[in-house]
């Protein structure tokens, strides 16, 4: 049976290319109806902190990772660890070493001579020269195990048996190949997936996007949109499919179509997807999604819960983050309109518009019906009696009413503002015209 893990370290949050390590693990246990294990590799005693495993599990819960078992933690296996040590120390495979800041002996490992190999998944097959590797540090001079050497105790307790990582990992391929070797176990398959770039090409960094998983939810993505996404970073389906449903991902994952080289990461791409993910949510679903993003906001009343699902489908489908739909909601739940200044300038403070908004008041008024034909009937047959295009009187109304330039459907946004609030704003946006 196919067994795979997940083996952050808690010493950060997680990120995008640690959840894509995470994604490929878990689509290609799915795949084979294997087991995905999380292990927490939590011996770093100065780094790891509690708040950050907080955020890893979390996070790999959000994107819908579960795991079959686990977590495991390294800091209760120190024992463990010290056996295996303990058996190659007896076998003369290993030595001990004074610690330079006095306490227990370090474990070393004698590296073997020669060259090592692997056939790895993703490269085809690799050779190390191991003269060029120093004797290895099994357990450190604290008792502590050091990451070789966990990792590969680790791997073979759980059975492990296929290690997906990514390529920063090849370079610790020769040490662990020599652990194997002198503890006479098979090492597991290695498939080692090229790093996320940059769109510039270079090693992925904040300014590329390489933020926590956290973040991207803070700032409004969908999971499933990310999911999606990160799974076609190095990946790709045998039809080159952008949008897929995660059983469709599932069930088309192989490592064969791995890709050898490093995949660029593309916020503006990201962002599209999570838009067209967006237009496709249950408008019900998206409310309970963005209540949150809502609720931090101060002086709303979001009580009205027919109103909101009319405000979430008029902006639905131009909404590319649940922040933006919620920040296109805010205006109309609130009893103060907050002016974007550029509008103003541009828009509301243009020589002629304050008699323009005074006839609109007048007109509005008059309606006894304030539907959706009649207001936008009433505009038309304004802007023909004041012989000016009808945009002279949308543009002024969309900016008194809302607070900017741009938006949905201005009619439809009127409707749902109501008749009271509007005439209330367009009021108040007299003393801002000229």
């Amino acid at each position: 049976m196919v067994r795979v893990r997940f083996a952050p370290s808690p010493t950060g949050f997680l990120h995008i290319g640690s959840a894509r390590t995470a994604l490929f693990n878990w689509l290609f246990a799915r795949h084979e109806k294997g087991v995905f294990i999380l292990r927490v590799e939590d011996t770093d005693k100065e780094r790891s902190k509690d708040e950050f495993l907080r955020e890893i599990m979390s996070s790999l819960k959000w994107l819908g990772m579960d795991w079959d078992e686990g977590p495991y933690f390294q800091t209760k296996r120190l024992d463990v660890y010290r056996d295996y040590a303990g058996r190659l120390l007896k076998e003369g495979k290993a030595y001990e070493e004074e610690g330079k800041l006095g306490g227990e002996k370090a474990i070393i490992l004698k590296m073997p001579k020669g060259t090592l190999t692997m056939e790895d998944l993703i490269h085809g097959p690799v050779a190390f020269d191991m003269s060029l590797q120093k004797d290895l540090v099994l357990i450190k001079s604290d008792g502590y195990p050091a990451y070789n050497f966990a990792c590969v105790v680790d791997d073979y307790d759980m059975k492990i048996t296929y290690v997906i990582r990514g390529d920063d990992h090849i370079s610790n391929t020769p040490k662990q190949l020599a652990v194997y070797e002198a503890l006479g176990i098979k090492p597991p398959k290695f498939a080692h997936i090229p790093l996320i770039l940059g769109t510039d090409r270079s090693r992925m960094s904040k300014r590329h996007g390489a933020t926590s998983i956290s973040d991207y939810k803070e700032a409004g993505f969908l999971s499933e949109a990310l999911v999606n996404y990160i799974s076609l970073l190095g990946w790709a389906p045998t039809d080159n499919r952008e949008m897929m449903p995660l059983a469709e991902i599932i069930k088309e994952f192989t490592l064969e179509r791995v890709g050898k080289t490093g995949a660029a990461f593309d916020i503006n791409k990201l962002t599209w997807m999570n838009g067209e993910y967006i237009r496709t949510k249950d408008a019900k679903e998206l409310i309970e999604l963005m209540t949150p993003v809502l609720a931090a906001k101060k002086d709303l009343n979001i009580n009205n819960k027919a109103k909101l699902l009319e405000v979430v489908k008029l902006f639905q489908p131009r909404a590319k983050t649940l922040v933006e739909l919620a920040d296109s909601a805010v205006f109309f739940f609130s009893d103060k309109v907050e002016y974007d200044e550029e509008a103003v300038k541009s828009v509301l403070e243009v020589e002629g518009v304050k008699d323009k908004l005074k006839a609109l008041i007048e007109r509005f008024g008059a309606l006894e019906t304030f539907d959706l034909q009649n207001i936008e009937d009433c505009v038309r047959k304004l802007a023909t009696d004041l012989n000016i295009k009808a945009a002279d009187l949308i543009h002024p109304i969309r900016v008194a009413v809302t607070g900017r330039k741009v938006g949905a459907s201005l009619f439809e946004t009127v409707v749902l503002v109501g008749k009271e609030k509007t005439l209330e704003r367009l009021k108040g946006a007299l003393d801002k015209t000229r």
